[in-house]
């Protein structure tokens, strides 16, 4: 066995402590083998000229790591041998090479053994040689640890590995296994002998051998050896070393127990020696610890709240002068760069516990504490400029403002400190509820939660506009946030405004596409809404009781009146449905609703009002028709009867006086007696039987008069159809019932509707022949016709009702006759015989002309044959009638008939769109929510030009459409169809600009030219206003593309449009084609469009702070931005680049004013490019001058606007004098014009001069030409004012 051979084994053996007796190698090792090896050495040494001593044997250096017996007599004998100390370190550093650990323990015991003379013995070379060696036995247990692992995992990846490999498991094989089991023996005996030696020795004037020892002590964790160097003579010159190494491992991104031990050193052993017994350097140094851990803390998430944790147990050790002046560098902090800003905003409130006093001090509320300075400190940073300290900073906030309110800090104080000059909370919440990053939104929402009791009465109805409108936020965390901020604001604040805008924001919430958000919803509805109600069920009426307001709890009244609005009654029904559904629908509201209603009747009669005069608090009626089907046996007959006779008796009464007598009150009498008809039909199986019968046969009588408010019909049918079908002995005989009054009503309806129109042809014959009446009776005859008509009317709609609630029911006979009424007054042939055809009912009776159509298309819906022949004519009136109430009911025609008959209607599509561009704005809406709803239940399909013909209503005049459009395409659109906008964007630019010059994009327009308004769906012009609106939509479209998208989009507007130009497939002759260039150049220099090469590197981690994705997605995120925005500069210099330079040079030969436009877009797009200007327009030299003293020019005029305002500002209107910002500015274009012209090959500047330029213009012939230095001229000037957008 060799002597390399025994080092391996060596290395591998057991415990140090049993190699005498284990090894035959040790045991040949002993003092006197050791001496005489040493004595040899040093003869060689003295009589060799070489610099270099052969290391030690190895039992010799295996005999002097035994122990500590082993070296203690070896200096006295070396002296009595006559061998000097000092020839002990050459073979002694010479083996650290050899036999690299146990030569390390070796030396350490050398350095330890009595009478040791450290000062020859102790060298800086030999001593950094010790310390590699310790580390690389480190490292080699740490890899063994490894490996142990990985070998008892065959599942693992190195092991699956090295069997694929059989020449890398040979390798292995061919390995001393034994190795890096020595590891885990000597090493931490050597350790503990560096602990032990540290603090002997001479470090103090050897500080890089200082700064070694403490940097491997702090790689191995070995505090032990750190708290020897701390407690040498030396350690005012080894604290600043300390802390400098221990902050990597403090400041580590994951939790380790290294991290905790190395936190726990700083605290416990290196803060005590900053005490005021210490020196003053070692104070400073302590004092500055926690800013120099501030410093270094990581950007990420997870990492800086592990740093922040750290630097809080460092502060917390200090003295109180040392955390008011952290707390003072926290704050300095805030206020600099955004990396501390963020930072600072996570510190302070860790801090505040370490700096607020006990419990019972109050001093933390006085003027100038620590508390209020950290929550002012907060409340600034919540408008700081980069998201993720502003949603940081408004997180921290709400914490802070629960900790200071549980010590008792008063409210006006605390909303003292969180306003901002003239801006208060209330203004500071609204503006970051609209903020543009989510997180910022959703902190703020959490913000509000908590300091809803700063924000005091009356709260803004902007904040709240703001609140509701986070409810509608793309994110569903954002969502639930802002369902819990304002549902707080209405449980603190139920006033009026609150309660209007709670209303309009949670329930459509019920709708929503998050599970949990719609369970929120309805939890929060039946606690702050349904809840309340129930507690007027034991209300009472007092002898002084003169109001309503009075008996019922407050609010309740103002609720009832709220929940029935027109906007929220849908998503209320659906609430209410859900919960009764999941039998959370308590029988108290019903007992509730009842009593309130029984209450106002008394109330009421008690003050001695007619009856006739009095209706049910608004609400009321209806919330009971809303519930009374989940709780039917709470709901009393009697008090059901006796309210239907009163409301019954006073609807014959209006229906008995004329239209001009009706009182005001009459259309709540009607809506009331809908809704106690539906409760009716709610409870029906509970009624006895005869009244159930008395009570049907006054509903058909009722219905028979055809003399009823429209909105009472459907009630009526529907109740008598529902007492039928659960009072009959079976279905059938229900079914036979129904259709048996159903034909009998329609019967009376046809025999109304047929003397109706008699009598009208009957008198547009006579007309011409009658004296025209005077006086009372024509006044007479007017009012006998306005009552026929309105019976005519009622007719029709009953029609309508009855054939939706009898299907089976028999109309052939009344059909002709509404088909008489919405053909008459067209052109179309008639029979002569067909009464009627003389007459225009569109004229003669408006509302019979539409009522008409409308139970037509009832009938098309459930006769499939009289569709066929139909629905083109609905289609036709749809295009060419004056009705905007007509066109708006066909409208929900044909988005029924899409759902019944799609293919049958498809066809029509083309047609059925333009009316997102009708001129009335309840037609427009009311088209785009239907097609909406289409589009989303997938009976519409986003093709052909239906996408392109949506993109005007991001524009449209209604703010209403406008806001509904933004939530379809950003929204909707975004999660159903992601790649729609991109792949469309390059058509909708050509069909917006109706230009039809690009044969592959004249197709979406060839849709529609059979209209008569080709230009329908596009904004055509030049003009500002037009531009504008067109780059909105653009914009819109953009937002929704990804990074990779926009680069496809971009090289997309290059090939196809820029290099169409170029090819001379679309002409910039045609004002289209001039439209559509330009649209491309301003889109390709939109801040949308650019993709920064910083995109995601700086502040990625910043924006998306407190985002769920985490520090992983950011990772990803900007991952993903490098690598797009590489591509990006590729696409740019390879595509872009010389299609411009092709198309500005076919601009110039056209003498084209877009010049301009292609400037400065190759402006806007190489800015980010300054320094690879060369590279990337090496094609063209020319062009990379004007760019460059475009650019200058450009920069020049911004500083020469800035200054030159500010000069007007303090010179007043009566300034005069050139500003020397303008003489700045000429000096440098100056500057500019004479390196281009240095540089250029074009003809010298002289040649501009002014007398030669009027010369050439005044005397130039038909034939002459400019010079090319003028060409150049005119081009530049339309940049003289060029203004960044």
């Amino acid at each position: 066995m060799d002597a390399d051979e025994m080092d391996v084994d060596l290395d591998g053996a057991g415990g140090m402590d049993s190699l005498p007796s284990a090894s035959p190698a040790s045991a040949s090792g002993s003092l006197p083998a050791v001496l005489s090896e040493l004595a040899a050495l040093h003869r060689r040494a003295s009589s060799s000229s070489s610099a270099t001593s052969p290391p030690l044997s190895l039992p010799s250096i295996t005999f002097l790591s035994s122990g500590p017996a082993a070296v203690a007599p070896i200096f006295p004998r070396l002296a009595e041998a006559g061998v000097p100390a000092s020839s002990l370190l050459p073979p002694l550093e010479a083996s650290l090479s050899a036999h690299p650990l146990p030569a390390a323990v070796a030396y350490l015991r050398l350095l330890l053994a009595p009478g040791s003379p450290l000062l020859i013995l102790f060298s800086p070379l030999p001593f950094l040689s010790l310390l590699l060696a310790i580390r690389k036995a480190a490292a080699a247990a740490a890899s063994a640890t490894g490996a142990g692992s990985a070998a008892s995992n065959p599942s693992s990846g190195s092991g699956a590995a090295a069997a694929a490999n059989p020449r890398k498991r040979k390798n292995q094989r061919q390995k001393p296994p034994a190795a890096p089991r020595a590891a885990p023996s000597l090493l931490p005996k050597a350790l503990s002998l560096l602990a032990d030696a540290a603090g002997r020795l001479p470090l103090g004037a050897h500080p890089d051998a200082r700064r070694s020892l403490v940097d491997t002590a702090a790689e191995l964790a070995a505090f032990d050896v750190l708290a020897a160097v701390l407690g040498s003579d030396y350690h005012a010159g080894a604290v600043q070393d300390v802390i400098r190494a221990l902050a990597p491992v403090v400041l580590s991104a994951t939790k380790s127990a290294a991290r905790v031990a190395a936190v726990q050193f700083l605290v416990r052993k290196l803060v005590p020696l900053g005490g005021e017994e210490g020196e003053e350097a070692v104070r400073k140094a302590v004092g500055y610890l926690p800013r120099y851990l501030a410093v270094k803390a990581p950007d990420k998430a997870e990492a800086r709240a592990l740093a922040v944790e750290a630097i809080v147990e460092v502060v917390r050790a200090l003295d109180a002068l040392g955390r008011e002046g952290f707390a003072g560098y926290v704050v300095a902090m805030a206020r600099g760069k955004a990396k501390g800003r963020l930072l600072a905003v996570d510190l302070v409130l860790a801090l505040l516990p370490v700096l607020l006093p006990s419990e019972g001090d109050d001093c933390d509320t006085e003027e100038g504490s620590w508390g209020l300075k950290f929550l002012r400190l907060l409340v600034e940073r919540c408008s700081d400029s980069v998201g993720g300290v502003r949603a940081r900073a408004l997180t921290n906030a709400a914490q802070v403002l629960d900790v200071l309110s549980e010590r008792g800090v008063e409210v006006d104080r605390l909303q003292e400190v969180m306003r901002i000059g003239d801006m208060g909370l209330g203004e500071l919440l609204r503006r970051r509820c609209t903020d543009d990053k989510a997180a910022v939104r959703k902190a703020v929402l959490v913000l509000i939660t908590k300091a809803i009791g700063l924000i005091g009465r009356p709260i803004e109805e902007s904040l709240l506009s703001a609140m509701g409108a986070a409810c509608s936020d793309p994110l569903v965390s954002i969502r639930k946030a802002a369902l819990a901020a304002i549902s707080e604001v209405f449980r603190k604040f139920p006033d009026e405004k609150v309660m209007k805008e709670w209303l309009q924001a949670v329930p459509p919430l019920v709708i929503d596409s998050e599970t949990s958000i719609q369970e929120e919803c309805e939890n929060l509805f039946l606690e702050l809404v349904l809840n309340r109600i129930c507690q007027a069920a034991n209300s009472k009426l007092d002898d002084d009781s003169i109001t309503l307001e009075e008996v019922f709890p407050e609010g309740t009244l103002d609720l009832l009146k709220s929940i029935c609005d027109g906007e929220v009654a849908p998503c209320i029904k659906k609430i209410c449905a859900s919960l009764g559904k999941k039998k959370k629908l308590k029988p108290l509201l019903a007992s509730s609703l009842q009593n309130i209603i029984t209450l106002s009747e008394s109330l009421w009669l008690r003050n001695c009002k007619p009856i006739e005069n009095w209706t049910a608090p608004i609400g009321s009626w209806w919330l009971l028709s809303e519930v009374s089907s989940f709780a039917p046996k709470s709901v009393d007959w009697k008090f059901l009867s006796h309210h239907w006779k009163l409301l019954d008796n006073v609807g014959q009464d209006d229906r008995g006086k004329a239209c001009s007598q009706v009182e005001p009150n009459s259309a709540l009498w009607a809506v009331n007696r809908v809704s106690l008809l539906q409760t009716i039909s709610n409870v029906s199986m509970e009624l006895p039987v005869k009244p159930a019968a008395e009570l049907a046969q006054s509903l058909l009588t009722r219905i028979e008069d055809f003399d009823m408010n429209l909105s009472e019909v459907d009630a009526h049918v529907k109740a008598l159809k529902t007492l039928c079908k659960r009072k009959a002995k079976s279905a059938n005989e229900g079914d036979a019932l129904i259709l048996k009054w159903a034909q009998q009503l329609i019967c009376s309806a046809f025999d109304i509707l047929d003397q109706y129109i008699k009598e009208a042809s009957e008198s547009a014959r006579g007309h011409s022949f009658v004296t025209p009446m005077t006086g009372k009776r024509k006044g007479t005859k007017q009012t006998s016709a306005s009552k026929s008509t309105l019976r005519a009317v009622v007719a029709v709609f009953t029609v309508g009702s009855l054939i939706l609630a009898c299907p089976t029911a028999d109309v052939k006979d009344i059909t002709p006759l509404l088909h008489t009424i919405v053909t008459s007054g067209s052109s179309e042939p008639r029979p002569k015989n067909l009464v009627g055809g003389t007459i225009s009912f569109k004229e003669l009776a408006p509302s019979l002309y539409i009522q008409t159509w409308d139970t037509l298309a009832k009938i098309c819906l459930v006769d499939d044959k009289v569709a066929k022949r139909y629905i083109p004519i609905f289609v036709q009136e749809l295009e060419r009638s004056d009705m905007a109430t007509l066109r708006n009911n066909i409208m929900i025609a044909m988005a029924d008939f899409y759902v019944r008959y799609t293919a049958l209607v498809d066809c029509y599509m083309s047609k059925i769109t333009k009316s997102l561009r009708d001129p009335c704005e309840v037609v427009r809406r009311q088209t785009f929510i239907l097609l909406s709803k289409l589009l989303q239940r997938d009976y519409v399909k986003w093709r052909g030009a239906l996408f392109l013909r949506f993109l005007p209503s991001l524009v449209d005049e209604s703010e209403k459409i406008r806001h509904l459009a933004d939530y379809l395409f950003g929204n909707i659109l975004k999660a159903k169809a992601p790649l729609l906008a991109y792949n469309s964007f390059i058509e909708a630019i050509y069909v917006l600009n109706d230009c039809t010059g690009h044969g592959v994009y004249s197709d979406s327009q060839s849709q529609g030219s059979s209209d008569k308004r080709p230009a329908l769906f596009a904004i055509r012009g030049t003009d500002e206003r037009s531009r504008s609106k067109r780059m909105h939509i653009y914009v819109s479209l953009l937002k929704q593309m990804a990074p990779e998208h926009l680069l496809a989009t971009s090289a997309k507007l290059c090939a196809e449009i820029l290099a169409a130009v170029c090819d001379g497939l679309l002409s910039v002759d045609d004002a289209g084609g001039r439209a559509v260039l330009q649209d491309a150049l301003q889109i390709l220099a939109c801040k949308e469009m650019r993709i920064h090469p910083n995109i995601l590197s700086e502040n990625s981690e910043m924006d998306e702070e407190g985002g769920e994705g985490g520090g992983m997605a950011s990772a990803l995120l900007a991952a993903k931005g490098r690598a797009v925005t590489q591509v990006a500069k590729k696409n740019l210099i390879q595509i872009a680049v010389p299609i411009f330079i092709e198309l500005k040079r076919l601009l110039e030969s056209k003498n084209s004013p877009l010049i301009g436009c292609l400037m400065e877009c190759l402006r806007a797009l190489l800015k980010d490019y300054k320094n690879e200007m060369d590279e990337i327009l090496v094609a063209d030299k020319q062009l990379q001058r004007e760019l460059l003293y475009d650019m200058q020019k450009y920069e020049a005029g911004k500083g020469k606007g800035k200054v030159a305002t500010q000069a007007e500002a303090e010179a007043g209107p009566s300034g005069t004098g050139r500003s020397p910002a303008g003489e700045s500015a000429r000096a440098t274009v100056r500057s500019v014009l004479k390196e281009v012209n240095l540089k250029a090959p074009t003809p010298p500047l002289h040649s501009m001069s002014v007398p030669k330029v009027k010369s050439i213009l005044g005397s130039a012939g038909p034939g002459s030409r400019r010079p090319d230095v003028l060409e150049s001229v005119r081009r530049l000037q339309p940049f003289e004012s060029d203004d960044e957008s």
